[in-house]
Order: structure tokens, then C-alpha cells, then sequence
């Protein structure tokens, strides 16, 4: 029984690392889940919403910015109406720098009260502020992860697109073009 429960849990850790190692698929956003993105769209007035789309950190700006397009369009659709135009715009881009280093911190906070560590194929070294090589020579891994998430408010109409605005699509066109760009959530 304990090597069922134990194979069990290992296969429910690799399906949910699985999932983190993929970009966001075109999805709706469920708040409070452990998904990590999709869109969401919110009635303004009669005719116009705002939606976005956030990615995870596997996703794309040019993704995340097709798939709100895609949403808009979509939704223009759902909604009755032909066209739509984006009043509002705007992609924010969230980073987070993650540092790894050969050495671990202590109760001490960050520095350990021996500032030594190993260093390959040199062995033991030690690092002082004033004296010395820095302790960050090729042993350290400094990582930066971006997150993108897309928002714009839409206003939406029948009939004939308006020809002078260059912030108005035609939805079914764009539904038609972007339809083959959409990965659905597996």
C-alpha cells in the first residue's frame, strides 16, 4: 500500500511540473486555482468590456498580446456585434530576478559569519570585502523571469467596421486569422 501512495505522488508531482513547463494555453483565468494564467473580460457599459490575458512565465508578449486579441474578437462575436475597437491598450511585462549561490544562508540572514565556500577544481577559498577574488566568479547563477499580461478596454459595433480608425478589426476576420495561433489547454 505505501508503494502504491508513493507512486501516486510522484506521479501527481511530475503532472503538476508538467504543467508549469508549458506556456499558458488559450484558457479562461480561474481566480484562486493553481493555474497560472488566461483571459478574463469584464462588462463595462452595454457595448464595451475590458479584457486581458496574462501568461505565465513561459508565455510569450507576442502570445499573450494574440490571445487578447483573439478574446476581443471572440467575445465581439459572442455578444452579437461585427467590429470592435480597442479604446485602451496595454502590455505590462513583470520580472523577477532569482539568485542562486553556492553557499547557503544561516540564521544569520544572507552572510554566513565564515564567508568560505567551494570552489571547483580550487577547493576550499575564502572572500573578504577588501582582499581576495569575489565569491561570485562563474559559480553563480543570476536568472531573470519575465510574466506578461495584456489589458484593453473594447468598444463594440454593427454593421460596417469604421474605415478611418486604425484601432478598429473586424472580429470574424480576425477569429479567422488567429484561430490556427491558439494552443488549447490540454
Amino acid at each position: 500500500m505505501t508503494n502504491i501512495r508513493s507512486l501516486l505522488t510522484a506521479l501527481g508531482t511530475v503532472a503538476l511540473l508538467s504543467g508549469c513547463a508549458t506556456p499558458t494555453p488559450y484558457q479562461p483565468l480561474e481566480r484562486g486555482s493553481r493555474t497560472s494564467g488566461g483571459y478574463s473580460d469584464q462588462r463595462i457599459e452595454a457595448n464595451r468590456y475590458r479584457v486581458s490575458f496574462a501568461g505565465n512565465s513561459m508565455t510569450s508578449r507576442e502570445t499573450v498580446e494574440t490571445y487578447l486579441l483573439y478574446r476581443a474578437a471572440e467575445l465581439t462575436l459572442d455578444r452579437g456585434y461585427d467590429w470592435f475597437v480597442m479604446a485602451d491598450r496595454d502590455t505590462e511585462r513583470r520580472s523577477r530576478t532569482y539568485v542562486d549561490r553556492p553557499f547557503s544562508s544561516g540564521p544569520w540572514g544572507y552572510w554566513e559569519p565564515s564567508w568560505r565556500y567551494y570552489g571547483r577544481g580550487f577547493g576550499w577559498r575564502t572572500w573578504d570585502p577588501f582582499w581576495g577574488d569575489p565569491f561570485w566568479d562563474r559559480q553563480i547563477d543570476i536568472r531573470t523571469v519575465d510574466r506578461y499580461e495584456a489589458t484593453a478596454e473594447i468598444v463594440m459595433g454593427r454593421g460596417r467596421k469604421p474605415g478611418s480608425d486604425t484601432r478598429a478589426f473586424e472580429a470574424r476576420d480576425v477569429v479567422g486569422n488567429l484561430q490556427s495561433r491558439l494552443t488549447p489547454p490540454s
